[in-house]
């Protein structure tokens, strides 16, 4: 293992992580005005609602199998499903999620570049968060053909152990991945940039996602009874 994978793999998730928080943090105390997605849903409207839907969807599904697939010890599952099992689920799912959400981000993404209206309502991150966040889709996309070629599912249970010493604070965890395949190594290292660029874009409106929405009572509407005419 070289310096420079011990350096991408062991310590820029924790730089990264530091950031994350500290930033988010900073930027809600110091810049709440700026604490939002921004709109431009007045511009090419039907072009929006495509690409935003198809992005979101992708986008939440891809997070979650992410979170979940990463951070669940092999232990857990291991009585349901196989890891090979595992990882044929996660292709297929995350193949389709992830070409429902690359359609979804190249419509945003033409969108905000070729329109001269909203490119010139955006910032540089603006379009820079939807390039990062571009490429590491498409970097996703090209890891699909390498885990077909790892059926047995070592190459997904590495990357999990990874994620787990990372999240526990254990060492050793930039040795499991220095020697996989370019595409492995190229969508962690953007993965973790996309932590750090988090706080210093539009990413932060995730915080605040409506999540209570969904368990909130439900409300009661009476309609109102007519007027009765006096005459």
């Amino acid at each position: 293992m070289s310096t420079l994978d011990y350096i991408l793999f062991g310590l820029y998730p924790y730089i990264a992580i530091s950031v994350f928080l500290v930033g988010s943090l900073v930027r809600f105390e110091r810049g709440q005005y700026t604490w939002r997605s921004g709109s431009s849903q007045m511009l090419r409207a039907t072009q929006l609602r495509w690409g935003s839907n198809l992005f979101h969807v992708g986008i939440l599904f891809l997070f979650v199998g992410h979170f979940v697939g990463l951070l669940t010890p092999h232990w857990v599952y291991e009585h349901f499903i196989s890891a090979p099992a595992k990882q044929m689920t996660a292709i297929v799912s995350g193949g389709i999620a992830g070409v429902a959400c690359f359609i979804g981000l190249t419509m945003l993404l033409h969108r905000r570049l070729f329109d001269a209206r909203i490119r010139a309502t955006s910032s540089v991150m603006d379009v820079a968060v939807l390039i990062v966040l571009w490429v590491q889709l498409v970097l996703g996309l090209i890891t699909l053909p390498y885990s077909l070629q790892h059926s047995d599912g070592s190459v997904m249970l590495l990357l999990s152990e990874w994620a787990q010493r990372i999240v526990t604070l254990q060492g050793g965890a930039a040795e499991l991945v220095a020697g996989l395949d370019w595409p492995y190594r190229l969508h962690l290292v953007l993965g973790i940039t996309i932590f750090v660029l988090f706080p210093f874009s539009r990413l932060v409106h995730i915080w605040s996602a409506p999540v209570g929405y969904v368990f909130r009572s439900y409300q009661v509407v009476r309609r109102r009874a007519p007027a009765r005419s006096t005459l």
